[in-house]
């Protein structure tokens, strides 16, 4: 089990979690944040500073966004395991789900 970014988080990227993250397994891609899946430790300390509510644990995702634990674990298909988004920075891509949506919250 792991936690999940989902589409309240899409054009927002507050990056509050990313401050709280203990393993820095938060990734930044071009519209949303990303959790790594292998490396999470399910600590859940991301999840209650996110200002929009867009991070939930794997089981609690709402059914509208069930779509996105897919998406954060698919975002990783070609970076593998890098051991730590502070290395790599901004991602200039997204997951195709996120790259469809129009412009959010905005």
């Amino acid at each position: 089990m792991t936690y999940v970014i989902a589409q309240p988080c899409v054009d927002v990227k507050d990056k509050a979690c990313i401050e709280e993250c203990p393993v820095d397994c938060i990734y930044e891609g071009s519209r949303s944040l990303y959790i790594h899946p292998d490396e999470c430790v399910d600590c859940g300390a991301c999840e209650p500073v996110c200002p929009v509510e867009a991070i939930f644990y794997e089981d609690d995702t709402p059914d509208e966004w069930k779509d996105y634990y897919k998406a954060n674990v698919e975002f990783f298909d070609e970076l593998g395991s890098p051991g730590g988004a502070s290395k790599l920075g901004l991602i200039e891509r997204d997951h195709p789900l996120v790259a469809a949506l129009p412009p959010q919250n905005g």
